[in-house]
């Protein structure tokens, strides 16, 4: 499978972040598919900016460029994730992850299921649910190269569902992310590691990077692709740009086939036992 994997640095303003798409999918034909990070198409923390700009699911202007430009090229698209309304009248939105083919239809979507509700320090906090409406189901799509599952960012820290994907029959596992730094320096690398450890899969993870205009936000980077034994075989650093890989899917067979984990599971009981004083 030949990979295209963009990091960049969306704004608050989806028309610009849609031009830079448009031109990462030209500079990726000849590829198979291309990554795109989390809320590519608007970052922004002012609510009301949002619900100018961003548009419902169903007819959605920047999707329907994106599907344009992915027929005409013939190029399949991970859209990492956008943020789209799902009901005018509450004013909630979704994070949506979307796979397209080479015809640009929508074959699969994925809603992020988990919030990032945290309190970083006492200058940096994230309630994504405040704005967002969680997810509830798991998804899995069948492509020409590989079974897909499909994940978003905080997701990382929660292996169930890797496990979950793994086990229905992922070969690979995408993680599109906008890390925040602090997070991202602790434990981006390791979390995407130990998922790909566990799960004998391929993570591909595109990721926003840098300081976001229109928004306090600073994203980490380092959009990260990792093999089924856990080693990085593309960093894309700190600076925006597009990278290129070939995976070896035959790689997937020999990691579980050498540490089949996801055959090994065994049952047990927890047990609550009080010290003796």
């Amino acid at each position: 499978m030949k990979v295209a994997i963009a990091q960049i640095t969306s704004t608050n303003q989806p028309d610009e972040n849609l031009k830079i798409v448009l031109d990462l999918m030209e500079q990726s034909v000849g590829q198979d598919i291309l990554f795109l990070p989390e809320v590519t198409n608007c970052i922004s923390s002012d609510q009301a900016h949002l619900n100018k700009v961003i548009g419902q699911y169903e007819g959605n202007f920047f999707i329907n460029k994106i599907s344009e430009s992915a027929r005409a090229l013939k190029i399949w698209v991970a859209l990492g994730s956008v943020a789209v309304k799902v009901n005018d009248a509450d004013e909630r939105y979704v994070n949506r992850s979307i796979l397209m083919d080479s015809n640009g239809y929508v074959v699969a979507w994925y809603d992020k299921i988990h919030m990032f509700d945290v309190t970083l320090s006492d200058n940096e906090t994230y309630q994504e649910s405040k704005v967002y409406d969680k997810g509830d189901q798991a998804v899995l799509v069948e492509t020409p190269w590989a079974n897909f599952g499909l994940t978003i960012c905080y997701d990382l820290r929660f292996a169930a569902l890797y496990r979950a994907l793994a086990k229905s029959g992922a070969q690979v596992l995408t993680a599109p992310a906008a890390f925040t730094c602090s997070t991202g320096e602790a434990h981006w690398h390791t979390l995407l590691k130990a998922r790909a450890i566990e799960t004998g899969c391929f993570l591909i993870a595109s990721a926003q990077t840098g300081e976001h205009p229109g928004s306090n936000r600073k994203t980490y980077g380092h959009s990260l692709i990792v093999n089924p034994w856990g080693e990085v075989i593309l960093d894309g650093g700190e600076l925006p740009g597009l990278f290129f890989a070939d995976l070896d899917l035959n790689e997937v067979k020999r990691a579980r086939f050498r540490i089949p984990s996801l055959n090994n599971d065994s049952k047990f009981k927890l047990k609550h036992q009080k010290s003796h004083e």
